[in-house]
């Protein structure tokens, strides 16, 4: 296994550190007062800032960095894995400054490998240049949406047309206006095989009986910078059968391959937010004084900037090992490294903010400092793309299964 930084990842990477601290640093203020005064706070991407971003990322060939082929820049999963933890670091400016931000980053992936040339004309290119946004609609109210062969939202064939009934909710990007386009995910087929009923369509946002009733909210917060997480209404939405996207039955395997390189981008970004984390926490520390000595000294402080230290390091070298086996052997080959990843890194990034939030006193609860926002953020990772516990369960049963053929 070699992790090291090859000349393409560096030389990415030297541009990346540079626009982040010649642009993406300093705007990151500016952002949150532009973002106070936007008639809608949930069309945050309108805001100047985040075109000046966008155009500067441009221009420096910083854009679409995630997506490897033709339609990207061609990175490996580890070429864009160093990449992605930098970008981390300001989670709501620097992904989306580079068109490399969730959901559309599954979305363009969905439409570049499964989509057709018309779908990837009409929606493909818009997302790719940037001109549009769109939203994953998979999760639902009414069901476990843990297991995705739960859900209840109808896709049904009339003459040339689908017709699409159900209620999505946590959409994420779906209250901003921007998003143009929703990849939903229904039933086609509820008498076909369990892993078989389910299918992915197109559905634009004005297409008539699309109903987007509320905005979630996150531990109290909008998530404005994700362009918030929507309850969506679909009643006899009608779109010509030309918007499925590959087959019908084919919903559950998509969904899969859109995951793998998604928790790897989750994944490096959530290190990048716990080693900002970690610089507050120092800082911190450094500068206020409790019991006579300040908190840099104090045992208990040190303890967790020492057991921070470790856990990055650890999380890191599991995520590139997951980005190599993806670029090696594929997917299937890396799917215990993609479960791990996906148990091991919020958990533990979680833990490094509540350490970062506690040095800070309640300092640390406010809006003064970014600290319970990302921990917000990182809490929703235990639940996106599967919850902790179903990881955890297919993991064990694998690894029972491959001792059980160890002992023959």
């Amino acid at each position: 296994m070699d992790f090291a930084i090859d000349s393409t990842a560096e030389a990415y990477r030297e541009k990346l550190l540079g626009f982040m601290d010649e642009f993406v640093y300093p705007a990151e203020s500016v952002y949150e007062e532009q973002l106070a005064a936007l008639p809608n706070p949930w069309a945050f991407s309108t805001a100047p800032v985040i075109g000046e971003l966008r155009a500067e990322a441009r221009s420096r060939g910083l854009w679409n960095l995630f997506l490897p082929g033709e339609h990207g820049a061609g990175l490996t999963n580890l070429q864009y894995a160093t990449l992605s933890e930098i970008s981390g670091r300001s989670i709501e400016l620097a992904p989306v400054a580079m068109n490399c931000a969730a959901p559309d980053t599954g979305n363009m992936e969905v439409l570049a490998q499964f989509g057709t040339d018309a779908q990837r004309k009409e929606w493909l290119d818009p997302l790719l240049a940037g001109e549009i946004r769109s939203s994953f609609a998979m999760t639902e109210p009414d069901v476990a949406s843990s297991d995705a062969t739960n859900i209840g939202t109808r896709i049904v064939r009339d003459g040339s047309d689908y017709v699409i009934n159900g209620r999505k909710w946590w959409i994420t990007g779906a209250m901003n206006p921007e998003a143009a386009i929703f990849i939903v995910m229904g039933k086609t087929d509820p008498e076909a095989a369990r892993h078989q009923q389910q299918s992915m369509i197109l559905v634009p946002r004005d297409a008539p009986g699309v109903n987007i009733k509320r905005g979630m909210r996150v531990l109290g917060y909008d998530d404005h910078s994700h362009g918030g997480h929507a309850e969506i209404e679909f009643t006899d939405v009608r779109v010509p059968v030309e918007n499925l996207i590959g087959g019908e039955g084919d919903g559950f395997a998509i969904a899969q391959a859109r995951l793998g390189p998604g928790r790897i981008h989750h994944c490096m970004r959530a290190i990048g937010v716990a080693e900002r984390a970690i610089e507050y926490m120092c800082a911190r520390a450094s500068d206020r004084v409790a019991f006579g000595k300040p908190l840099a000294e104090q045992g208990v402080i040190r303890e967790w900037i020492a057991e921070s230290r470790v856990k990055v390091e650890q999380l890191r070298l599991l995520v590139l090992k997951t980005a190599w086996l993806m670029d090696t052997v594929g997917n299937k080959g890396a799917h215990t490294e993609i479960q791990a990843i996906k148990i091991a890194t919020p958990a533990a990034v979680e833990w490094i903010l509540d350490k970062a939030i506690q040095t800070h006193g309640a300092g640390g609860l406010s809006q003064d400092f970014p600290l319970a926002n990302w921990f917000a953020g990182i809490r929703t990772l235990r639940f996106a793309d599967g919850p902790d516990e179903v990881h955890k369960n297919a993991l064990a049963r694998a690894e029972l299964r491959k001792q059980a053929d160890r002992r023959g």
